[in-house]
């Protein structure tokens, strides 16, 4: 029998002897992809034929990455730096590749890595690490839930024997209790190496989810009780962390802020004083930066990283102020930035090579390393654009470049 073609798979679910969301049960990916473009592009009168230009293997993302596939979306990658680097999983000279639409990001954040490089580099530091999951669990009353908290403090091994049984490499750090009334959420947080680890957690969690059941007289209500908290923005990942906790900074003499920048020391601490703190404290901001959203949602992009996550990523403060010589210490600290270097996205060929551009790719030595490093780009990268939108701002040049770059 001949192979059918996407017109013959059209055709047959027309007539419905085939389901939309099945046609990868009896065709290659490929060949359903294109039969669910020609369907679709018939509903909507759509042209859909720049979206058959992909260069993903369907196979291989169907189901694991996506479902009801009609092709690929393209956005264009840039590059900014080369910078320098001094991190605690990895040191040395990094392209920091950008996948974005908006136009003056990529020119903005390279402005910002010359001019960091030209002062020696930046650092970076990972200082904390988990990925965390809260369900949340019934109980009769604040006795009981005082119990809980107890039997949960005093079983933490019963509950990472269990959790771990689940996976090979992730590791129960600790688990935390919240009582509200007759609700009692458990936070567990886990190592999770150079995954991102949310899937890896959640499976992990239900299975020390059982026990507490078992041995106890709580009732499991939701598996996610929003104490994690994932793909929201919330104070408790702003204080505790979530994925990893992540500072780059750098010192920057004033000859190279006012020759490269065209502005001063002391006029980007004011304006980030003003602006990223005091205006951001105003508006009732978790996050208390200028635009780390910008150099987070870019490098997500290029490199894989499931790009819901911005939301707590963007989580980040940003802090400027004149040393006693005269030049200008600048910071960023993004408090959960959840990232990995295997799993989820990153196995897509094209994400795959900017995890490569940045020496990342895949598993670390010693396991987490890697994903420390992508952590660490990710702060220099968010470093530079921060750097550069203040000095822009204090040089007043923020307008003239989004009119000859951003149109």
């Amino acid at each position: 029998m001949s192979k059918p073609t996407p017109a013959d798979l059209a055709a047959r679910v027309r007539d419905g002897d085939l389901r939309f969301h099945e046609l990868e049960d009896h065709v290659d990916a490929d060949t359903a992809t294109a039969a669910r473009r020609l369907l679709v592009a018939e509903a909507t009168d759509a042209d859909l034929d720049a979206l058959g230009e992909y260069a993903f293997d369907a196979e291989a993302v169907h189901g694991s990455n996506i479902e009801n596939t009609l092709g690929g979306v393209q956005v264009p990658v840039g590059v900014a730096g080369p910078v320098t680097i001094d991190g605690g999983a990895r040191s040395g000279e990094r392209y920091l590749p950008l996948a974005t639409t908006e136009g003056a990001l990529v020119a903005s954040i390279n402005r910002g890595c010359s001019a960091i490089e030209d002062a020696g580099g930046a650092t970076a530091r990972v200082t904390k690490s988990g990925m965390t999951r809260a369900p949340v669990f019934r109980v009769a009353g604040v006795a009981e839930a005082e119990a809980l908290v107890d039997w949960v403090r005093d079983n933490e091994d019963a509950l990472a024997e269990a959790a771990e049984s689940t996976t090979s490499h992730g590791e129960l750090l600790d688990v935390t209790p919240y009582v509200v009334g007759n609700n009692v959420f458990c936070r567990f947080r886990y190592d999770t190496k150079d995954a991102m680890g949310m899937n890896m957690a959640t499976i992990a969690t239900r299975e020390a989810c059982d026990v507490i059941e078992a041995e106890t007289d709580a009732s499991l209500v939701a598996l996610s009780g929003n104490l994690c908290s994932d793909k929201k923005p919330a104070a408790i990942n702003a204080v505790e962390g979530r994925g990893r906790s992540v500072v780059a900074d750098a010192t920057i003499p004033r000859e190279v802020v006012e020759d490269r920048l065209h502005t001063s020391p002391e006029a980007i601490a004011e304006i980030n004083t003003r602006k990223n703190l005091v205006g951001s404290a105003k508006a009732g901001a978790l996050g208390f930066n200028a635009h780390v959203a910008n150099a987070v949602a870019a490098m997500f992009l290029a490199t894989g990283q499931d790009e819901a996550q911005v939301v707590e990523g963007a989580n980040a403060i940003t802090t400027a102020e004149t040393t006693d010589d005269g030049d200008l210490y600048v910071s960023v600290s993004l408090a959960s930035l959840e990232v990995g270097t295997v799993g989820g996205g990153t196995k897509l060929a094209t994400q795959r090579a900017s995890l490569e551009i940045l020496g990342v790719a895949g598993g670390g030595d010693p396991a987490g390393a890697n994903a420390d490093a992508l952590a660490e780009s990710i702060a220099v990268c968010a470093l530079a654009g921060e750097l550069n939108l203040l000095a822009a701002l204090g040089s007043r040049h923020l307008s003239s470049a989004h009119a000859e770059l951003g149109r």
